[in-house]
């Protein structure tokens, strides 16, 4: 049996302190501007621009989390749209995205890599310089002040990153698997479903992830343009409205951005397990 140590052993100590003070630094940077956030949120308006600063709140309270659902009526229903509309978009996204990967991944057809040269392509453009075709288009359709005129931008931005993430995902999976389902009879579609959908779920996930976290985000310049009436806002407008014509009510400004970014937590939370999850564990036998 051998007694070579581990491969983390075999760092110097001087080594190891490095890479975790390396680590530390990177959290820092990343993690303080929520904390400090999270600090402006405890306390009072008077206080935030107090000199010298002090970086921890005294006579710090969650009085901002309870006022700021009276300064903002309908706060509620602008986290609800925000959620609703990231959930149908990032369903849709997905139903499409993965067929669509599936045979990129698999198939050599003339024009594919055109085809996933254009996708690429439609997210070089921003979305405010399609806002006055697109609007133009949903008002032909008659979908202006609905949920339907912020899904579809929404879906179309996002699938061409989705189809190139998931298509990478794909070929990855051993086409030995493919070869295997279609010896015993089964379809293109049979061993989709069947056979690459449970090994790909680690990267469908992420897919899933990152178009949620990406439709909670873009909603601001769509609410704007396509949707005037407050009960289809999502909660990007509703933190617009903390922006006062004289002052920014920033302390209750910061309380609203940590609730309305719980729900993009908590579905993060939940699916983070097969993030980890591995590609082809147990799938072939040796």
């Amino acid at each position: 049996m051998s007694t070579q140590p581990a491969m983390i052993n075999r760092y110097r100590w001087y080594e190891v302190i490095s890479i975790y003070a390396g680590i530390f630094l990177f959290l820092t940077f990343i993690l303080a501007p929520f904390v400090e956030g999270f600090l402006v949120s405890l306390k009072p308006l008077g206080l935030l621009f107090s000199s010298p600063y002090k970086f921890w709140p005294e006579n710090g309270s969650f009085a901002a989390y309870r006022t700021m659902w009276v300064s903002v009526p309908g706060f509620a229903r602008y986290i609800f749209n925000s959620f609703f509309i990231s959930i149908i978009v990032t369903g849709i996204v997905l139903i499409l995205v993965i067929p669509a990967s599936y045979a990129f991944a698999r198939f050599q057809f003339r024009g594919s890599g055109l085809l996933l040269g254009a996708f690429l392509a439609v997210n070089m453009f921003s979305g405010a310089v399609l806002l006055i075709p697109l609007f133009r288009l949903m008002r032909s359709f008659g979908v202006l002040n609905t949920y339907f005129a912020m899904m579809v931008p929404g879906v179309a931005f996002l699938i061409p990153t989705a189809i190139w993430l998931l298509r990478t995902y794909m070929m990855r999976i051993p086409r030995e698997l493919d070869e295997a389902a279609f010896v015993d009879g089964a379809s293109h579609f049979y061993t989709l479903r069947r056979v690459i959908l449970p090994i790909a779920m680690p990267g469908i996930t992420v897919v899933a992830i990152t178009t949620f976290i990406g439709s909670y985000a873009q909603q601001f310049i769509f609410a704007l343009t396509f949707n005037s009436k407050t009960e289809y806002m999502p909660l990007p407008v509703g933190l617009f409205a903390y922006f006062g014509r004289q002052e920014v009510i920033w302390n209750e400004l910061m309380a609203a951005s940590f609730v309305g970014i719980t729900p993009a937590i908590i579905v993060i939370f939940f699916l983070q397990r097969y993030l980890v999850s591995g590609l082809t564990a147990g799938a072939v036998k040796q």
